[in-house]
């Protein structure tokens, strides 16, 4: 199994995508207005880059998809993705780089203010 910090640094659509999976399984449409949402505006995803981007993240083990499928009045065609253990992993090594590179900018910012 590849080790997560293998997959860093995410891309900052991937990281939203990966959050938004955190919270339980999503089809494609859904994904998108989650990440819409959770960077209030500032992150629109289309479908081309959001299925480039799941296809990769399949490949590299990151998300599944999910055996769940559609009810009777939705879409057939719809896939519901959800993080792997792997994913939650990078998911979670991705946050702590983060909080890493805040502390240090807030000290630096700190020393010369």
């Amino acid at each position: 199994m590849p080790k997560p910090e293998e997959f860093l640094p995410l891309t900052p659509t991937e990281f939203q995508v990966l959050l938004a999976l955190a919270e339980g399984e999503r089809h494609g449409y859904a994904l998108m207005q989650e990440v819409r949402t959770q960077t209030n505006g500032q992150l629109r995803l289309g479908p081309g880059t959001l299925y480039t981007l799941l296809d990769r993240l399949l490949t590299n083990g990151i998300i599944e998809e999910s055996p769940r499928r559609p009810e009777q009045n939705e879409d057939q065609r719809r896939r519901y993705y959800r993080l792997s253990r792997l994913g939650k992993k990078v998911l979670e090594a991705e946050a702590q780089r983060l909080e890493a590179l805040i502390r240090s900018a807030r000290r630096r910012l700190s020393q010369h203010a």
